[in-house]
């Protein structure tokens, strides 16, 4: 199961993002779902809709980047939020797609969080360790 937290010390005016898990695809997920928690919690989003988000980078880095990038751009275009994503993963190809279930946003039932404008490479780090993959990444809020 992927997981995820908030990490102090990141740039000023962003939020830093930790998302681990036992695959590169959970810890992918993890971060996915980390943005869209910072937005508003997770547990009041119900899985209503589905949208399927494909990504291609040129190395993990820019794949991390890209998939994050058409989730925010789901959520500006169709206000859209997610609290359920399940990410297939090709990491020779460097290719993604993931399964995203979620809502649209309703400020009557979802409490309002940070307003996150943009994915950046600043700081970001995607590596395996003892416990499995890490990611942190930087969000411009």
């Amino acid at each position: 199961m992927p997981r995820f937290s908030y990490v102090e010390g990141g740039p000023t005016a962003d939020l830093t993002v930790e998302a681990r898990g036992s695959t590169l695809a959970e810890a992918f997920e993890g971060a996915a779902l980390a943005v869209f928690n910072a937005m508003t919690p997770l547990e009041g989003v119900e899985e209503r809709e589905t949208r399927r988000v494909e990504a291609q980078g040129d190395d993990l880095g820019g794949l991390l980047y890209n998939f994050l990038d058409e989730l925010l751009y789901l959520h500006e275009i169709e206000l859209l939020v997610f609290s359920g994503i399940d990410v297939s993963l090709d990491e020779e190809r460097l290719r993604l797609t993931a399964e995203c279930r979620g809502e649209h946003f309703d400020p009557r039932r979802h409490e309002s969080g940070i307003v996150v404008k943009a994915v950046t490479f600043h700081q970001m780090r995607i590596e395996r360790d003892e416990e499995g993959w890490l990611i942190r990444v930087v969000l411009d809020t």
